[in-house]
């Protein structure tokens, strides 16, 4: 056994990258538009701005100013590049994948690119799915991004959903390595969540119609109270279950990034699974809840702080119900 295990190729993360539009939303904004006030939004989910892309741009423009970003830093090769993996919830078209566009923006072809969507565990999902990829060894060099343009579903009236959701976009890098790397994640769903958190327009349940007015389905509506409830307790129970099936205590976590939905989710997760305080990592203030994206960029703000060999623990709850945990070491 002992031999197998040193043998094992994992997938390391070797460069990340991310993009955030200039233009703010801030609470100040959403106060002249709704019955809100800065002070409610802040003490609710802990958010004080979001951002938002200008209209006539789509996801795929920030994933790849994101994958540039990641190449600019890091000295990357876009023709090494052999598979594209985009965690998105808000395609730029049905048809085809965002992957597809984003690799003729990039001018790269003949690669394998694909979509998933699994919601705000999107980039947990895609993470394990371009991981499986490089250790069956038959792929080297993997781009794994969460991107959502999200503002594009958000009714500006609907102060429940109005003051939580910005657009943005980050990428990892995976490639194979004979050291730890990314070493196991826990993704689990059920259907039973799908009523609270949805956009239920633009698929083939709802299609688009001429006839069709723009009304309440087409924008993004979420029963707050039941997923908060649903959230701390899927993600707690999943943090502590991976870090059990691979005989880890919490002390031995370095550092948690958790999706960035809500400022009060994120502290009870935290409290749940005992983490000690400034081990959790949190960038929501600035840019809110940015769907598949917030844990590639939240990782991208505080890649300063990381050093090589930490573990870091990964978590993430999204509609449907989607929710995960992922252990990695970092390999920067």
């Amino acid at each position: 056994m002992g031999n197998n295990f040193a043998k094992r190729i994992y997938a390391q993360i070797s460069a990340i990258g991310g993009y955030v539009p200039e233009n703010k939303r801030t609470n100040q904004d959403l106060e002249k538009i709704t019955d809100t006030s800065d002070e409610w939004i802040v003490k609710r989910t802990g958010i004080k701005e979001r951002r938002i892309l200008e209209d006539g741009l789509a996801t795929s423009d920030m994933a790849v100013r994101a994958i540039q970003n990641l190449v600019d830093t890091y000295q990357k090769k876009l023709c090494d590049i052999d598979a594209l993996i985009v965690a998105t919830s808000t395609p730029d078209m049905l048809m085809p994948a965002t992957a597809n566009i984003i690799c003729e923006k990039l001018g790269i072809d003949n690669v394998w690119a694909f979509d998933m969507n699994a919601a705000c565990s999107g980039f947990l999902y895609a993470l394990d799915m371009g991981a499986s990829l490089v250790e069956s060894n038959r792929y080297k060099n993997v781009l794994v991004i969460g991107a959502d343009k999200i503002s594009a579903y958000v009714d500006i009236n609907d102060r429940s959903t109005n003051i939580l959701f910005g657009d943005g976009a980050g990428v990892v890098w995976l490639e194979p390595t004979k050291e730890e790397g990314i070493l196991d994640a826990l993704l689990q769903s059920n259907g039973s969540g799908k009523d609270f958190l949805n956009i239920e327009a633009g698929g083939s349940l709802y299609p688009a119609s001429a006839d069709l007015p723009i009304d309440e389905k087409h924008y993004i509506k979420q029963d707050g109270r039941i997923v908060f409830k649903n959230a701390i307790q899927a993600m707690s129970e999943t943090c502590l279950n991976v870090l059990k099936q691979n005989d880890f205590s919490i002390e031995q976590v370095d550092w948690l990034i958790p999706h960035q939905a809500n400022k009060r989710i994120i502290d009870a997760v935290g409290n749940e699974i005992g983490i000690e305080e400034g081990k959790t990592l949190v960038n929501i203030e600035h840019y809110g809840n940015t769907i598949a994206a917030t844990i590639p960029l939240c990782m991208w703000e505080n890649v300063s702080k990381f050093k090589k060999g930490d573990l870091l623990m990964l978590t993430a709850f999204g509609a449907g119900f989607s929710w995960g945990a992922s252990l990695l070491r970092w390999s920067i």
